[in-house]
């Protein structure tokens, strides 16, 4: 499906955007709140791809076994890193207040 193939691109798009943006990043918990929008969009990856596979290949057990993990492993990469996100971002705000200072 073409959808998936746009959402793939765009989720891989979006880790190697995160995954640079952390190496320039100096300041150690915005880089570790980067990391974690990172971790977010290769969980998406993860997830898309393995929908893919069950699109695409629907015929055999193993590729669904597969897709399954896929989906499973990509699911809860989404959900630990919107988790330490959600923890990251105040630190992350009151790290950039005081570096203005």
């Amino acid at each position: 499906m073409p959808v998936f193939v746009i959402l793939l691109i765009a989720s891989i798009m979006f880790y190697f955007f995160y995954k640079a943006k952390s190496f320039r990043t100096k300041a150690v918990i915005e880089k570790s709140w980067i990391n974690t929008k990172a971790n977010i969009a290769l969980g998406s990856f993860l997830v898309f791809f393995g929908l893919n596979q069950i699109f695409i290949r629907f015929d055999s057990a193993i590729a669904l076994i597969i897709s399954a993990i896929f989906i499973l492993l990509g699911l809860a990469n989404v959900i630990l890193g919107y988790r330490a996100y959600r923890h990251y971002l105040p630190l992350a705000i009151k790290e950039a207040e005081q570096n203005q200072n």
